[in-house]
């Protein structure tokens, strides 16, 4: 309970903290097409990861991610549904390929433990290359997709490899299609007993919604928004608990 209260603390605090200088490329907008091909190969329907094969795909992981690394958005010529696509991808394929790195491990955050000192979790390791500089997960998350997108379905497309995340789609976003996949996210996760169960009296709600509740309650309540997506509706007046998070790995 007291990393859980931790954690809450770290996710919460205000995405201006994070670094958000990514220099624009002057590049169009990028093909996810190979990012696509390796999540078909290696993410089943649940969204449980084939990490030991996907190894040996590692090369075209790289080969995408080094693209990425060297097509950042513009943020004058990309439309807003590009770049938030780009981001989301990014911030995915390049937790995959930590874990690649890594693994076999049990949980992401056994990252830090094992391997790396004076970092206080894996999202904070400066493993990633955008134009020349070198940033973090962290960085993409609060630093780039909350602070400049107001979209708080973003919660349920980004993946930290866990059993308790949001499934990994196994497709890529894109910008064409970014809207239904978002809020296809959203159905899925809010109606996966697993992870959040909602009643007639209530809900017992993933931590995501607690640990990202600004997020969530710009426009509505907590309840409003869960009801968006939520086949069985709560009342407005619900009682909303949190349930403990599973950070063991999203594999097979």
């Amino acid at each position: 309970m007291k990393s859980l209260i931790i954690l809450a603390t770290i996710f919460t605090i205000s995405a201006s903290c994070f670094n958000s200088n990514v220099p624009n490329s002057d590049a169009k907008p990028v093909s996810h097409d190979a990012w696509t091909t390796l999540l078909k190969k290696y993410v089943n329907t649940n969204g449980m990861v084939n990490y030991k094969a996907f190894q040996k795909d590692s090369v075209a992981l790289n080969k995408y991610l080094e693209m990425l690394s060297k097509n950042t958005p513009n943020e004058k010529t990309w439309t807003k549904d590009e770049q938030l696509a780009y981001w989301i991808n990014a911030y995915n394929a390049f937790t995959v390929q930590l874990i690649l790195r890594n693994y076999p491990l049990k949980s992401i955050k056994d990252i830090v433990k094992v391997n790396i000192t004076y970092i206080n979790s894996p999202w904070d390791i400066k493993f990633i290359n955008l134009m020349g500089k070198k940033f973090d997960l962290n960085d993409i998350e609060n630093g780039i997709i909350r602070k400049k997108f107001d979209e708080p379905r973003i919660h349920f497309a980004l993946v930290c490899a866990a059993i308790s995340c949001p499934k990994l789609r196994n497709e890529a976003f894109t910008s064409t299609a970014l809207d239904e996949q978002l809020t296809d996210q959203a159905i899925d996760f809010l109606n996966d007993n697993k992870k959040n169960v909602v009643s007639a009296k209530g809900a017992n709600l993933s931590s995501i919604f607690d640990w990202y509740k600004g997020d969530f309650t710009k426009k509505m309540s907590l309840q409003a928004f869960v009801n968006q997506y939520a086949k069985v509706k709560m009342p407005t007046d619900g009682k909303i608990q949190f349930v403990n998070y599973n950070w063991v790995l999203n594999g097979l």
